[in-house]
């Protein structure tokens, strides 16, 4: 336990581009699928009136993909799960257990919404008590999910059926199941746009950056809003440096901690250092907000809704958002982020927050938890609601993501056998900190501000001690 929580501490996200968001923050494990999905909404529960019996328990829970809604008629239970979704926990939520209690009327759910979710559940998770379903934190290393998660089965055979399977799976068995999957692009607002005569969504950085431009000439609308003072938006950043920039899906776990200076310009508008030049450029050329320091991100919703913003850098799951901010949900666009390899346009997907049961429930309860999140994934609808990729393969792409049709999804391989923890150890001893504590997007924009030193210098000390801590952990630069 001492040993987790030391890890879990040093790595312990302030949030990043996971991802759905609560009123405070939004998760975001980030990266990406290349899975997608169809049939929309899936049936909702059926009433029995008719008593049924208790049911006879097995002596441990069966896996995923062994059990199925209308299994274990009759079972009690009384379900303690923790959420980050403080911004829906007592509407749609509520109308989930409702629905599923039509089956389950013996299982009750009470769901307990943590505005600091992942410092929280970081700690909590290290006691068995804390409950039975949480959302995964990101803190949790996947070779210490055996210690805390109940296993839900083979990831080879759950890969069949769901999409990220592999995304909170250790040693070929997974242990959380996705409840969303974010594609990560840009919000813009197609009125903006039109009205600053941008005919066709930009496809690289400078384009990008001429876009802006336009709708600084020819509108009153903020052309690029940071949402700099929420500290957890500019994680967002990080979300893009891997399919997104380099088309690769090895690029971020496998070839990352073995690359050589990693966060240098390629001269060729894509890689890590592509993706923060927009910010850089951006924020240095005045296409941002006037003050950086005083954005507010739940205002900053009905401000892009009616106009006001042109262009916000955040993963799909804030589509929905700002769709719901206003009477012009319509106006909401979603395109892939401005970076184009050797022609072509890539987006990275990811899975949000996964869910995970406590191993330390009881057997009734783990097979109540098990009934309850397939139900979440398979009747809810609450991942294509959301606006994301579903997470069954055969569900559809919701409508919000149209524009993504032709653009090629990547999903980041997992690390190589033996290197599971090269990446975090590199990336938390160098202090960069990608998908972590932002500090490095926040000394961009500081810097972009001040005129202080410019990307290529932030870069090169970045790159410096990355090599440093591959140094110290073995590896000899590629």
């Amino acid at each position: 336990m001492k040993k987790f929580i030391a890890i879990a501490l040093s790595l312990l996200f302030t949030a990043s581009l996971a991802a759905c968001s609560g009123s405070e923050s939004p998760p975001t494990d980030a990266p990406a699928s290349n899975a997608a999905a169809s049939s929309a909404p899936a049936p909702s529960a059926e009433k029995t009136d008719e008593p049924v019996e208790a049911p006879e328990l097995p002596a441990e829970a069966p896996s995923f993909d062994q059990i199925n809604i209308g299994d274990y008629a009759g079972i009690t239970a009384n379900l303690q799960f923790k959420t980050h979704r403080t911004d829906i926990v007592d509407t749609i939520f509520q109308g989930y257990i409702a629905d599923f209690q039509k089956i389950y009327p013996n299982i009750s759910i009470n769901y307990e919404a943590i505005t600091d979710y992942a410092e929280t559940m970081t700690t909590r998770v290290s006691t068995p008590d804390w409950g039975d379903i949480c959302m995964i934190v990101t803190t949790i290393p996947n070779t210490e999910l055996i210690n805390y998660f109940q296993p839900l089965g083979s990831t080879s055979v759950l890969a069949e059926t769901y999409n990220f399977a592999d995304n909170k799976a250790n040693a070929g068995v997974t242990y959380g199941i996705s409840s969303t999957n974010n594609v990560q692009g840009v919000l813009y607002n197609k009125a903006v746009f039109e009205q600053a005569g941008i005919t066709a969504v930009p496809k690289t950085p400078a384009e990008f950056i001429d876009a802006l431009k336009k709708v600084k000439e020819n509108t009153d609308a903020i052309p690029l809003y940071t949402n700099f003072s929420a500290g957890w938006t500019m994680g967002a950043w990080d979300a893009y440096i891997g399919g997104s920039a380099t088309g690769d899906p090895d690029f971020m776990n496998i070839k990352l901690p073995h690359a050589k200076d990693p966060f240098k310009d390629r001269g060729d508008g894509t890689g890590p250092y592509a993706v923060y030049s927009v910010l850089y450029d951006a924020v240095s050329q005045g296409l941002v907000e006037d003050d950086p320091s005083t954005t507010d991100w739940e205002g900053s919703k009905g401000m892009f809704n009616r106009g006001e913003i042109a262009t916000m850098v955040l993963g799909s799951w804030a589509i929905v958002q700002m769709q719901e901010a206003g009477p012009n949900s319509a106006d909401v666009g979603y395109m892939s982020f401005p970076i184009s390899v050797n022609g072509k346009q890539y987006a990275s997907a990811g899975p949000d927050y996964n869910y995970g049961i406590n191993l330390n429930s009881s057997v009734e309860n783990k097979i109540a938890s098990l009934l309850y999140i397939k139900y979440l994934v398979e009747n809810s609808n609450f991942d294509y609601d959301q606006g994301g990729v579903p997470t069954v393969k055969t569900h559809e792409l919701p409508s919000t993501l149209a524009a993504f049709d032709g653009i090629e999804l990547v999903a980041d391989n997992p690390a190589k056998e033996s290197e599971e923890d090269l990446f975090t150890n590199i990336n938390v001893d160098s202090e960069v900190s990608l998908n972590m504590d932002n500090q490095h997007v926040i000394d961009i924009v500081e810097a972009a501000l001040g005129g202080g030193k410019t990307l290529a210098q932030l870069t090169d000390e970045w790159n410096a001690r990355w090599t440093a801590s591959q140094e110290k952990y073995g590896v000899t630069p590629e």
